[in-house]
């Protein structure tokens, strides 16, 4: 059968034995409604209870749950079970745990998310060293992920996706990493990774979407924004800060937004990932669905990404090139076109330019 997790938003007086009550009050009667209770997770701090559970169908589990006690999820979305895991570390109630009768489980589901994204030269006559140097970096990235207490969720060919039970780990870990790498690059004479880290913390379940998928959308959309740093939101400083009293984040390296630069980055970024297909996109096209005049979109632009509107477009679609050749989507031509380039002639000039070797020698690199 397929497994949900549903999300209740509860009032200020619910405790952590409220809610362990009320799951039993589950494992009671779900055998009645064709349900399995797995496990929940309560969040005291944020009034947020989520319920993992096997069933038919999520109306299954909306009538269980309103014979077993009334409350009635919020939203209920299907999930994974492995993922489930992966974010939350398990899917079932933990063994041993018996403060009372109640079996009383303390554990939040809210995590914080890590995209990474690094990019090591790609120039033909390094291609070996650079593969080298590249397994090196991730053998010592995964090292320090686990010494963090973080999980993998996702290994791409040059990205990862990682989760953080703790801010302070998350954060840490980050900063830790960004530092192995501008040592790296001095050890390497400027032949190291390039960098960018988004980090965001939020929910499993919020808005009916796939899991921590709001998250993980703002973190990649902090990273695509965070060339040689760290970017964060402003929640996620506040939980350091909260973690850590009397200290603050290494801001050497680390770009903390204000909640408007966040609403900024997400409608610009839903914007162009939208419409960088489109060969015809053009700066001036942000300018009304961000209501931002040219100078103010520049200035913005240069004050968070270090980049003009222009530069900023053009990297992204040869980013997503290089993603796609990495996969092994469609051949140059298609790629070229279906990332917005007007010409393979220009694209493969710019991809040049970009990563210091034309799109075909790349290829045929990746073979040997």
């Amino acid at each position: 059968m397929p497994i949900y997790m549903d999300r209740h938003n509860v009032a200020e007086t619910v405790t952590a034995e409220i809610v362990a009550h009320l799951h039993q009050q589950d494992l009671k009667v779900q055998h009645q409604f064709n349900c399995r209770a797995l496990t929940y997770w309560f969040d005291e701090l944020r009034k947020t209870a989520f319920c993992l559970i096997e069933a038919p169908g999520s109306e299954n589990i909306e009538e269980m749950h309103k014979h077993a006690h009334g409350q009635v999820p919020h939203e209920i979305i299907e999930v994974d079970a492995t993922l489930v895991e992966s974010f939350l570390g398990r899917i079932e109630d933990p063994a041993g745990n018996h403060d009372t009768d109640l079996n009383i489980i303390r554990d939040a589901a809210f995590r914080t998310i890590l995209v990474v994204k690094y990019r090591f030269p790609l120039m033909e006559e390094n291609n070996k060293a650079s593969l080298k140097n590249k397994d090196a970096f991730e053998a010592y990235a995964i090292k320090l992920i686990n010494q963090y207490k973080g999980a993998i969720i996702l290994q791409g060919h040059n990205d990862l996706l990682l989760s953080f039970k703790s801010v302070s780990h998350a954060v840490n870990c980050a900063v830790e990493l960004q530092n192995h790498t501008i040592d790296l690059c001095e050890e390497l004479n400027e032949s190291g990774p390039i960098l960018n880290i988004g980090v965001c913390g939020g929910m499993p379940v919020t808005g009916n979407k796939a899991m921590f998928e709001t998250t993980i959308t703002t973190a990649s959309r902090l990273c695509d924004f965070a060339e040689k740093k760290i970017m964060v939101t402003s929640e996620v400083n506040d939980l350091y800060r909260n973690e850590n009293p009397g200290e603050s984040i290494d801001y050497q390296y680390v770009k903390v937004l204000t909640p408007s630069d966040e609403q900024f980055v997400s409608k610009f970024m839903g914007f162009l990932e939208s419409e960088y297909q489109n060969e015809e996109l053009r700066v001036g096209h942000f300018n009304m669905p961000l209501a931002y005049s040219k100078s103010k979109l520049y200035r913005k632009m240069m004050d968070l990404s270090g980049l003009s509107p222009a530069a900023f477009l053009k990297d992204y679609r040869l980013n997503k090139a290089l993603a796609f050749i990495n996969k092994q989507q469609n051949n140059i031509s298609e790629i070229a076109f279906d990332t917005g380039f007007s010409s393979l002639s220009y694209f493969s000039k710019c991809f040049r330019k970009r990563y210091g070797i034309i799109p075909s020698d790349y290829v045929r690199s990746m073979s040997r």
